[in-house]
């Protein structure tokens, strides 16, 4: 807190000096960072990611990175956590570091167009 009101003190002794004892409105606000590629910027632009509805028709085998509402989780076939969603079975997988979720049996009848939601 002390830093932070002296770094001030000699921000304003070095704009009024300039102006006539006027305080220069160029000033830098406290956790601005000083362009887009800033490290004070990172976490700001990485908390920002937005999710949005998405309705796509699934088949089986698609992958897809985030399960649709509403999905049940059952254990069947050797231990194997599956989810259940209107119908549809979906089975996790990794795809390197990440779990996706694969579109492993459709049910006779169920409604193959999902809402889920995705990042962008």
């Amino acid at each position: 807190m002390q830093r932070r009101q002296f770094v001030k003190s000699l921000l304003l002794l070095a704009a009024g000096a300039g102006t006539g004892g006027l305080v220069s409105p160029l000033l830098a606000r406290v956790g601005r960072p000083a362009s887009p590629n800033s490290v004070a910027g990172v976490n700001r632009r990485t908390t920002r990611r937005r999710r949005r509805r998405v309705r796509r028709r699934v088949r089986r085998g698609m992958t897809l990175s985030t399960l649709p509402y509403g999905c049940t989780t059952t254990r069947v076939r050797g231990g194997v956590k599956y989810y259940y969603c209107g119908g549809i079975w979906y089975r996790p997988q990794y795809s390197g570091t990440t779990v996706v979720y694969v579109v492993d049996d459709i049910e006779p009848g169920a409604s193959t167009d999902v809402e889920f939601e995705e990042e962008y």
